[in-house]
């Protein structure tokens, strides 16, 4: 049969107490998990961490990514250029979603409903993580997106004129400063998944670049235990 491909690589924050939802945290094109926890942590002066959920920050494995004239980096997926003009490059797109999928069923059999798992990511990872939740995993508690955009036809819009459940929320962020991801390109998306019927914020960083800022991070926690409150223990 199909050769089942490795789980993903990663690198785990653990809660403080008791485990009772999850974050997937996906990093830009050509980092890993270890080295945007590490730019987290130093930004905020410490992890990212949570009382009650726990954050995982996946690798993407090592690809051959076209806007590198075919070099082998960590991608999420492969793109035909670092455009929102051009089409998705959709295999590659699909089969991460299958991988990214077995992660999210990993922390499903350790007992965390689907509601209570957020996903979301830096650059090419908000993308992806666009792609997970609303084409595969509508019934995530939300996905964020710092720094990110969808193609102008993107599966994503295509999959969403045809939905009718009610969608994970979006928190998105961008520097009006970026040379790398247009602001003009993550507005656009908002604007799309928008009037597709998804609730969305989309917060703007004047004169940032393709970076994070603390400001930026201090919100999306505040977002972040706003959609995965700590659970009231139930007692018999």
């Amino acid at each position: 049969g199909m050769a089942v491909p490795a789980a993903l690589q990663r690198s785990v924050v653990a809660p403080a107490g008791r485990h009772t939802a999850s974050l997937i945290f996906l990093h830009g094109s050509g980092d890993t998990g270890q080295g945007v926890r590490a730019w987290i942590k130093q930004i905020l002066n410490q992890d990212m961490a949570f009382q009650h959920i726990k954050v995982i920050y996946p690798t993407a494995p090592l690809r051959p990514y076209t806007p590198m004239k075919g070099a082998s980096s960590n991608v999420w997926f492969d793109r035909y250029k670092i455009s929102n003009n051009c089409p998705e490059h959709i295999e590659s797109i699909d089969s991460m979603c299958q991988r990214l999928t077995d992660l999210i069923n990993d922390e499903v059999k350790n007992g965390i409903a689907k509601n209570r798992i957020l996903i979301g990511g830096f650059s090419m990872g908000g993308g992806m993580a666009m792609h997970l939740a609303y084409r595969f995993h509508q019934e995530l508690s939300g996905v964020f997106a710092l720094s990110s955009f969808l193609s102008k036809d993107s599966a994503v819009y295509q999959a969403l004129k045809r939905n009718e459940s009610v969608l994970p929320e979006l928190f998105q962020c961008h520097g009006t400063a970026d040379a790398l991801v247009l602001y003009s390109w993550g507005e656009e998306t908002n604007k799309m998944l928008k009037s597709l019927g998804v609730s969305t914020s989309f917060h703007t960083f004047p004169e940032f670049n393709h970076e994070l800022s603390r400001t930026e991070l201090e919100q999306l926690k505040t977002w972040i235990i706003k959609k995965l409150p700590v659970e009231v223990a139930k007692t018999n």
